[in-house]
């Protein structure tokens, strides 16, 4: 099943690609390896606000760690040129989860991209990975994440 079957059959419709909150870009290339900026949990169109040990639980926040990795996708599918069959590989994805110090569970809020990832790409889609819990996000985020490719 191709890429574009299995977001089908997982009922996901790729949205626009952001546009940058500051002064970076979505995306750089050098090379074949695709760098995707960090994108931020959004849920109805905004940001998805909490900080897990405190107002959001981990099964909230890996559904937002899902969410943020359809947006990668989708930021991916711009850097590819608008084909996602050229993605060779998902090297690695990075991690912040906005957590209280007592928080320990950012690898399971991670899991929520890592296992869409891995549904989507397959094989392609594994990758390595680092979780971080951090003290604050921008806008008050509850995770953002960052992703590394190798396309042909």
């Amino acid at each position: 099943m191709s890429v574009y079957e299995k977001l089908k059959a997982l009922n996901i419709e790729l949205p626009a690609v952001a546009t940058p909150a500051a002064a970076y870009v979505m995306y750089a290339q050098t090379g074949n390896t695709v760098f995707l900026s960090g994108h931020l949990a959004k849920k109805d169109g905004k940001v998805w606000v909490g900080q897990l040990g405190r107002d959001i639980g981990t099964d909230d926040a890996k559904l937002a760690a899902r969410a943020v990795a359809v947006d990668l996708i989708a930021t991916l599918q711009a850097a590819c040129g608008g084909d996602l069959t050229r993605v060779k590989r998902i090297v690695k994805l990075m991690s912040l989860v906005n957590s209280t110090g007592e928080f320990t569970e950012h690898h399971l809020v991670t899991n929520g991209a890592s296992e869409l990832i891995g549904e989507v790409f397959g094989d392609a889609g594994k990758h390595a990975r680092s979780a971080f819990g951090v003290a604050q996000l921008p806008m008050g985020a509850c995770v953002e994440i960052e992703m590394i490719a190798e396309i042909a």
